[in-house]
């Protein structure tokens, strides 16, 4: 089966274009990631994970 080279070099490009934008998605999600990671959640540690509990 024949493609012509018009719709071979769409179909390439599409999917170039594709790559490109689930790598900036990769690349933009580890960049927040690393944000939050460096700068915290935002919300305070909870009181109850910081207590001790008593040995029996």
């Amino acid at each position: 089966m024949l493609i012509h080279p018009a719709i071979s070099l769409t179909l390439a490009d599409d999917h170039r274009r594709t790559l490109i934008a689930e790598a900036d998605r990769e690349r933009l999600a580890t960049a927040a990631r690393v944000r939050r990671g460096r700068r915290g959640s935002g919300t305070p540690p909870s009181p109850q994970a910081t207590r001790l509990i008593p040995a029996r």
